[in-house]
C-alpha cells in the first residue's frame, strides 16, 4: 500500500488512547475505511465494551470532520 493512501493518528477516547489508521483509496470501495488499534490492555476492554459509541465518536470527530477540511483546500 502506497504511503500516501494511509494516515496514522494516535488518538484519545475517555483516558484511553488508540492507533487510528485511516485507508483513503482500498480496491472497491467508494468511502473511506478506517480501524482503530488499542494501545493497552485496559484500551481494548473499553473498545469491546463500547464498540458503537467508539465508531460514532470516531467518524463524526476524527473521519468525517477531516475529510471536509481537506475537501475545503482545493
Amino acid at each position: 500500500m502506497a504511503k500516501k493512501s494511509k494516515k496514522e493518528k494516535i488518538i484519545t477516547i475517555a483516558k484511553q488512547k488508540f492507533r487510528l489508521e485511516i485507508y483513503l483509496a482500498l480496491e472497491g470501495k467508494r468511502d473511506l475505511c478506517w480501524e482503530i488499534f488499542p494501545l493497552s490492555q485496559s484500551a481494548s476492554l473499553y473498545a469491546l465494551e463500547n464498540k458503537e459509541r467508539l465508531n460514532k465518536i470516531i467518524e463524526k470527530k476524527h473521519i468525517y470532520e477531516q475529510r471536509l477540511t481537506a475537501n475545503t483546500d482545493i
